[in-house]
């Protein structure tokens, strides 16, 4: 080996990876960061507010463009603007698109125990990430993610590490509403919008607190059922076992819908499902099984699915009651009747069945227990024809589930990327949550896969929002990773 060969192999080997490069940039910069991840959580974000959404894109255009990020607002009639970045790479060998979002959830400011939603907190010492957290709507789901995309771009050009992909960024800020403008977005630009892989950036890490890669995501619909008694809640004394209670009939409706070990029992619902593959049900038996520490951790005693494991379940469709509305408890109840009670529903599908479909499902369901199902508040000519009455409000299209099969060649070549920067990782045919992955599918014909950062009790969605520091600082390392493939 000649002098020059030699000292090429030792560059070669001493040279720094994306993932340590990562590390490297946030250990000199992790205060300028939270400084940065501050001033971001800081600008409200729900989604309906459409003045500060604006801000919002605004923040994240100003700070792609200090990356040397060509950017652009993908604009539609209706929809809050897109936030769109090319960072173009020289023979670049393929074409990644990152996705994230930049909307959150409605806030209850009453239930927010630290600090108002978009007045960030940290608990703990930052210098112990493993247990410092950062308050704030969005701080999991889905800013985090942006602010470690940021700082990776950083650490790789510090350390000299040239990309090897195109990248493209796709920010939006309707994921929380449901996506409903994203497939007139992706018409409307397709020709600037193609890649070889789109990564979603969004959703936790195994609950394990290994990261995960997921190659498909749940899809999601929604309805309420409404039943009706009375016209007016009546004196449960004078009328009880007489008039019909609408509470207690919900109840026995919503208990017919399932049995004692959570399997849905209304006719066809798990009909049409796409099967697994050898490859997907081995990486279901290879994740860590963590069901009894997740029971023990979240007080509950036992579980659906006779003795399934969760990852297992979560393969399956679900049926799930969210909300429940009848009169009054508490301090405010009284004896009486109710007039009407409502439940809200979300159903979520796995690659094979459609969310009308499964709508339909439940509406035949409903109409075998004896119900006459309509579309709209009965009438008094309706009350009149019927002697029971469902009101099925199907407002919510939702969206189909999406998966990408795990051995194709570019995904293989993530998956080599992530673990070389975070050790051996969780692999996941379908997540838990739900994604508009479909769409992307569907309007651009390219493979979706999700790599999140959050740690699974990031309180997500709900107050109280969180995200641990640590995951932070890996989500750095794994961005770098992906980035740098």
């Amino acid at each position: 080996m000649t002098f020059f060969s030699l000292a090429f192999w030792i560059a070669l080997q001493t040279a720094i990876t994306p993932g340590a490069a990562g590390h490297t940039w946030r250990l000199a910069h992790s205060s300028a960061i939270l400084e940065q991840f501050t001033e971001f959580l800081s600008i409200p974000n729900v989604a309906t507010d459409k003045a500060n959404i604006a801000r919002n894109a605004d923040w994240i255009a100003g700070q792609l463009k200090s990356h040397g990020v060509n950017v652009r607002l993908l604009e539609s009639p209706g929809a809050p603007p897109v936030v769109y970045g090319e960072l173009s790479t020289p023979g670049a060998r393929q074409t990644l698109v990152i996705y994230a979002h930049y909307d959150g959830q409605p806030v209850e400011l009453a239930k927010w125990t630290r600090q108002a939603p978009f007045k960030p907190y940290i608990t703990g010492d930052v210098s112990d990430p493993a247990h410092a957290r950062i308050y704030a709507r969005s701080a999991s789901d889905d800013k985090g993610v942006i602010i470690a995309q940021l700082a990776a771009l950083d650490a790789l050009k510090s350390a000299g590490i040239a990309l090897k992909s195109n990248l493209k960024f796709f920010y939006e800020g309707e994921e929380e509403q449901g996506s409903p403008h994203m497939e007139a977005i992706l018409e409307r630009y397709r020709d600037i919008l193609s890649g070889d892989l789109w990564v979603f950036c969004d959703g936790p890490v195994h609950q394990s607190g290994r990261q995960q890669i997921v190659f498909g995501a749940r899809g999601v619909t929604g309805f309420e059922i409404t039943l009706y008694g009375p016209r007016r809640e009546l004196h449960s004394g004078h009328y009880g076992n007489w008039a019909p209670n609408p509470a207690m009939e919900l109840a026995q409706l919503l208990a017919s819908m399932k049995d004692p070990n959570g399997h849905v029992t209304i006719d066809g619902f798990y009909d049409g499902i796409t099967p697994l593959g050898d490859v997907e049900k081995r990486a279901i038996a290879a994740a860590p099984n963590i069901d009894a520490t997740l029971k023990q951790e979240m007080g509950f005693g036992w579980s659906e699915g006779n003795g399934a494991r969760l990852d297992e379940l979560l393969q399956l469709p679900s049926l799930n009651v969210r909300g429940l509305l009848s009169s009054s408890v508490g301090a405010t109840a009284r004896n009486v009747i109710p007039s009407e009670a409502t439940a809200s529903i979300d159903i979520r599908l796995v690659k094979g069945l459609d969310a009308a479909t499964q709508v339909d499902r439940v509406i035949a369901h409903i109409r075998k227990q004896g119900y006459f199902v309509s579309d709209r508040p009965p009438d008094d000519e309706m009350r009149r024809a019927h002697e029971r009455i469902a009101y099925v409000n199907r407002k919510e299209t939702g969206y189909n589930a999406q998966r990408t099969p795990m051995d194709l060649p570019i995904a293989r070549q993530l998956i080599a990327a992530v673990q070389a920067a975070r050790g051996e990782v969780v692999l996941l045919p379908t997540s838990g949550g739900s994604l508009p992955l479909i769409v992307f599918e569907k309007v651009l014909k390219a493979p979706v896969i999700v790599v999140p950062i959050a740690n699974y009790d990031n309180n997500q969605h709900s107050h109280d929002e969180n995200l641990r520091l640590q995951n932070l600082w890996d989500g750095i390392e794994t961005m770098a990773a992906v980035f740098a493939m």
